[in-house]
């Protein structure tokens, strides 16, 4: 095939819609809940989200602009992620609003305490990573200009989850129903089919 639809970012895409978070997906879903310095519970979901290291276990969100998580995550140096399922969607997708509010009370969520760190976790979310900021990275352009994005990077240091989705010590993640991000204004996706493959020794 060599007729693709190419473009230099730059220059814009020429679509009705950009593709890129629609090419990059479906994407986990960063469902960071968090204290301001004054103890103000914080809840909010982020699509650009992952995990970036193994031993110690580092999980990253980048957040543009700068919003209460990202003043929460350096004032306190703390956060909690909490796993998103198709169950609590709603409840989710709630949280995303610009609001001044409690975001657990305005979703109609239940807390549970976290025990290494002080931002609560979110009840009936079935896995949660309570997690101490390592680094806060401000993103640059390849000209080495300021981009209005952050990208927050967590140690996790305590994790939960649900022994339900657990078979003889197995984490079985499609059990879970995680929801996941796609490109569209309301595009999201449950996790799909599994296949076993084994990388090469």
């Amino acid at each position: 095939m060599t007729d693709f639809h190419s473009y230099a970012p730059a220059d814009g895409h020429r679509l009705p819609h950009d593709p890129f978070n629609a090419i990059v997906a479906p994407r986990p879903i960063g469902w960071i809940s968090s204290l301001s310095r004054e103890g103000k519970r914080n809840l909010a979901p982020y699509s650009f989200f992952n995990a970036f290291n193994y031993r110690p276990p580092i999980i990253g969100f980048a957040s543009t602009g700068a919003k209460d998580t990202l003043a929460n995550a350096r004032d306190t140096q703390e956060f909690v992620w909490n796993l998103a399922t198709r169950q609590q969607a709603e409840a989710m997708n709630a949280t995303s609003a610009m609001t001044d509010e409690d975001e657990f009370k305005l979703a109609g969520l239940d807390t549970l305490p976290s025990t290494q760190v002080k931002p609560p976790r979110v009840a009936g979310s079935p896995v949660q990573f309570e997690c101490r900021t390592t680094q806060i990275v401000r993103l640059t352009d390849h000209q080495g200009g300021d981009i209005d994005t952050w990208l927050v990077l967590g140690e996790v240091v305590q994790v939960h989850i649900d022994p339900a989705l657990l078979d003889d010590g197995v984490y079985r993640t499609q059990r879970a129903h995680p929801i996941l991000r796609g490109g569209g204004a309301g595009d999201y996706f449950e996790l799909g089919d599994r296949f076993d493959m084994r990388r090469p020794a």
